[in-house]
């Protein structure tokens, strides 16, 4: 037997999805474990330096990290100064995609609808009517999320999440059917609703929950499909997306709104990129390889220009 890839699975993470970090890395290390091409090992992570990252000593690098850190350009950036091939987007992707606020204005340039939205600064008005919603920009897994109804409700949650998060976001909120299309390798997976039995898809119905619904494929009006799937795959080129990602969307008798893109989704039991994947035959094993081999190929291809450049 040839050698075997080396990969090294990052988990943990200082941001405040660790936990789901954890989980996902997981499952991401027990799926490339389970086929003989790949030498996947373990790495619980902080924030490591370039030269940590180095350390490592592998063929490929595998960041299963969710949150600013992890997710949002800052690791990316290490990586790509440790000249280590990853998983994911680069490091300008990543940062738009985390800064909610930058999404929504590449959005608006190619033309994907956004419920209307304000940044919110201390001592400053909130310019949204409720019913709105709160957000941290630079939050995953619906950490910082509230949903208000009322004047004192926006100032109570701004309140509580001002000292926490310098920036914030408030947005129009959309009443309608919760929709997500992930992507993975040129391939727009089928389209997943998400039904939960509390006022929104928040972190706990995400990851603890056992009672909130996934429909694959779910029947919806006419076009609605058709222009989630084209709207998440618009959204991706827009951030300069590569690898994989999720594009989330409420739906309402106005059509799909795009609210956000997530560039290292989940990978847990409870996690829908893996579930869609599975829906079109793609099982997990089969799913992180291909996503190693391809950071590997563009590692190999870069080599190759780089060498030709050279020899001109």
């Amino acid at each position: 037997m040839t050698d075997r890839i080396e990969v090294a699975v990052l988990r943990g993470g200082p941001d405040a999805e660790r936990e789901v970090s954890l989980a996902s890395g997981a499952r991401v290390l027990a799926a490339l474990r389970r086929d003989p091409r790949f030498k996947a090992n373990d790495h619980v992570i902080d924030r490591p330096d370039r030269d940590e990252l180095i350390a490592l000593g592998a063929d490929v690098v595998f960041p299963v990290l969710h949150g600013p850190f992890g997710e949002g350009g800052e690791l990316q950036q290490r990586l790509e100064a440790a000249d280590l091939p990853y998983v994911g987007s680069g490091p300008e992707a990543s940062r738009l995609a985390m800064d909610k606020h930058a999404t929504k204005l590449a959005c608006e340039e190619v033309g994907v609808a956004t419920a209307p939205w304000a940044t919110l600064t201390a001592g400053e008005p909130c310019p949204i009517t409720p019913p709105l919603v709160i957000k941290p920009i630079a939050e995953g897994s619906s950490v910082g999320v509230r949903i208000c109804r009322t004047p004192e409700e926006v100032a109570s949650a701004r309140a509580e999440l001002q000292d926490r998060y310098p920036e914030l976001m408030a947005e129009s909120f959309i009443d309608g059917r919760e929709l997500t299309v992930g992507i993975v390798l040129d391939r727009i997976l089928p389209v997943i609703e998400i039904r939960t039995t509390v006022d929104f898809y928040d972190y706990e119905a995400k990851y603890e929950r056992d009672d909130t619904d996934y429909l694959i494929d779910p029947e919806l009006p006419e076009g609605v499909r058709e222009t989630c799937l084209a709207h998440a795959r618009t959204t991706f080129d827009a951030l300069g997306c590569r690898d994989l990602a999720r594009v989330d969307f409420m739906l309402d008798e106005h059509g799909p709104w795009m609210l956000e893109a997530n560039t290292m989704p989940g990978f847990t039991d409870h996690s829908l990129i893996p579930m869609a994947a599975r829906h079109v035959g793609l099982d997990m094993t089969q799913l992180c390889a291909e996503l190693v081999l391809s950071a590997l190929e563009r590692r190999n291809a870069t080599s190759h220009q780089n060498r030709t450049t050279s020899n001109r």
